[in-house]
């Protein structure tokens, strides 16, 4: 279907679930879904949806994982139990509960660009390192605190799935997430009354969104691919298509040098009305 028709994006499929994003026209996204429920022969798929004028993705691909996040441990089933879920219209309530403690599951980079105020950090550079985290740090505070309601959130849920399916695995108690991630909290909650900060990540061409799901400022850096703000480019360490603050210290001169062609051969395509195979959508 995607491979006939102009839908783009990417599919990872494994045997806890079904899990991506596609970008094509409000009809061919319906279509979409629809043979989705059929192949996998359900009635409901969480879906969220938002807007953009361009194409967010450069091609269609669907990868067969052994976990659709992965966290390196098998014993872990979200199929079977998951933390108790709470709607976005509900979340700020529980993120002003003084018996509450929340956690943002995501990644540093991620969490650098927007979070929610009072919210914890684990401080991890992937998901892999969450239980150790959870060993050293939560555990220790939930044992002097055991009244405490634990929740999680993360981009569009399924960290959260995987991360309470662990911490129920390990005894905890009162664990609960927020249902369809910051996007569905952005998308529902108006600006106004909205306890988020800053910008959600996204790993797609459009780099971040704001509230209501609009299109976030962020861009990303061709040296480390990752996402930088507009006072990052005004960094002497930022050279457009070769390295920003987050990697000019690390990268060889020979890398910055390979990138400066690469940049190159991107103006220059762009100055005769062409797309270089480097250069992103938008």
């Amino acid at each position: 279907l995607a491979s006939n028709q102009d839908i783009k994006g990417t599919v990872l499929i494994a045997s806890e679930g079904v899990n991506g994003t596609v970008c094509a026209n409000e009809d061919l996204i319906e279509i979409f879904i629809k043979r989705l429920k059929q192949l996998l022969k359900i009635s409901e798929i969480n879906v969220k949806y938002s807007w953009t004028e361009k194409q967010a993705f450069r091609r269609f691909k669907v990868r067969k994982k052994k976990e659709i996040v992965t966290l390196g441990l098998k014993q872990i089933d979200p199929s079977r139990s998951v933390g108790k879920y709470i709607e976005a219209r509900k979340w700020n309530e529980f993120l002003e509960d003084p018996d509450t403690v929340v956690i943002d599951t995501r990644n540093e980079y991620e969490i650098k660009i927007g979070n929610f105020a009072g919210a914890v950090n684990p401080r991890t550079s992937s998901f892999r390192e969450f239980p150790a985290w959870v060993q050293k740090h939560l555990k220790p505070l939930i044992k002097e605190n055991p009244s405490l309601k634990i929740g999680m959130y993360c981009t569009g849920g399924i960290r959260c799935e995987k991360a309470s399916s662990y911490m129920i695995k390990q005894g905890f108690k009162n664990v609960n997430q927020l249902n369809g991630g910051i996007l569905k909290y952005l998308e529902k909650i108006p600006k106004n009354k909205s306890l988020w900060n800053g910008e959600c990540f996204v790993f797609d061409n459009r780099i971040s969104l704001k509230h209501g799901l609009k299109l976030g400022s962020y861009s990303m850096c061709s040296g480390c691919r990752m996402p930088i703000s507009s006072k990052d480019k005004r960094s002497n360490k930022y050279e457009e298509g070769v390295s920003c603050p987050n990697c000019h210290d690390t990268l060889t001169s020979s890398q910055k040098e390979r990138f400066r062609m690469r940049q190159k051969q991107i103006n220059l395509a762009k100055e005769r009305g062409k797309k270089h195979i480097f250069q992103k959508e938008f």
